[in-house]
């Protein structure tokens, strides 16, 4: 199956790796064990096996386009919209989602395209990142 491989693809922000493994992507993009990813999910439908949203803020999530919230559990989310990425995504269902370089450096197609073990093309050039808003079941906080 799919689940333990990494995905050089196009996301609906930037071009990116996707897998349901962790342990990978750290290991490629040398990256602390202790810092979460973004879990990219198909639908609201997906999230809501993942987390509870803050009643006050439903409204703002199913609203929300490439825009990642960060839920009172610590762990991000980002519901996808894009129809491309969400080729890939029904079939997964979730993933953890990360740009396709180094931690802390810049984007190098080479790398991406030399350690991913499937490439989904076409990849476009990045665009600009999400927003990110951290929610508790009170506050609404703008980080990026």
């Amino acid at each position: 199956m799919f689940t333990h491989r990494i995905f050089l693809t196009q996301t609906d922000t930037t071009i990116g790796f996707v897998s349901q493994d962790a342990n990978r992507l750290n290991a490629i993009k040398q990256r602390p064990a202790n810092k979460h990813y973004i879990k990219a999910v198909n639908s609201l439908k997906t999230l809501k096996t993942f987390t509870r949203i803050p009643q006050k803020y439903k409204k703002k999530v199913r609203r929300a386009k490439k825009t990642t919230f960060i839920m009172p559990n610590k762990h991000s989310y980002r519901v996808i919209y894009d129809k491309h990425h969400l080729l890939l995504l029904n079939r997964l269902k979730w993933v953890y989602t990360t740009s396709a370089n180094l931690s802390g450096m810049t984007y190098d197609e080479n790398f991406a395209k030399h350690v991913a073990d499937i490439i989904i093309e076409p990849l476009k050039k990045n665009t600009k990142a999400s927003k990110i808003y951290q929610l508790s079941k009170t506050n609404c906080k703008r980080i990026r």
